[in-house]
């Protein structure tokens, strides 16, 4: 496995990303062209439009999964960066910092996690800008 840096750390899954999205829009458009084509048939009418209805359920599960599984990423990623801090400073973390902050300070190695982090609140840092002033990555495998 390669070293991950800023470049190549962000964690794209072809076969979700792009087959199964893919697969679900061309779907969820086929579905919509099937329910125009059925307004002048009432047999049809139904079926097309619970098709619809489907796509756009599978739609909806798409994105809520992912949404739901970063959720409590960042949960476990909150208490985790906080623990940390708390063991190289004696402190928890800054309130200020908001979730995504923390986010990017967990690619900080300990050297400098405990002062980018003071810095991050202070300067109202982007997680991206976070990202770009670490200079030892301390690289995050497990994130979906």
């Amino acid at each position: 496995m390669t070293e991950q840096n800023y470049k190549n750390h962000r964690r794209i899954v072809p076969m979700f990303h792009g087959v199964l999205f893919g697969i679900i829009i061309l779907t969820l458009v086929g579905s919509f062209v099937n329910l125009f084509q059925s307004f002048g048939d009432h047999s049809r009418l139904y079926s097309a439009s619970l098709i619809v209805a489907l796509m756009i359920a599978a739609v909806l599960l798409f994105f809520y999964c992912r949404i739901f599984a970063l959720k409590a990423q960042d949960r476990a990623i909150r208490a985790e960066e906080n623990l940390r801090h708390f063991a190289l400073t004696g402190k928890l973390l800054d309130p200020r910092l908001t979730m995504r902050q923390v986010v990017g300070l967990r690619f900080a190695a300990d050297a400098e996690f405990a002062q980018l982090a003071q810095k991050a609140a202070n300067e109202k840092l982007s997680e991206d800008a976070i990202k770009r002033a670490v200079r030892q990555w301390r690289p995050d495998t497990y994130r979906v």
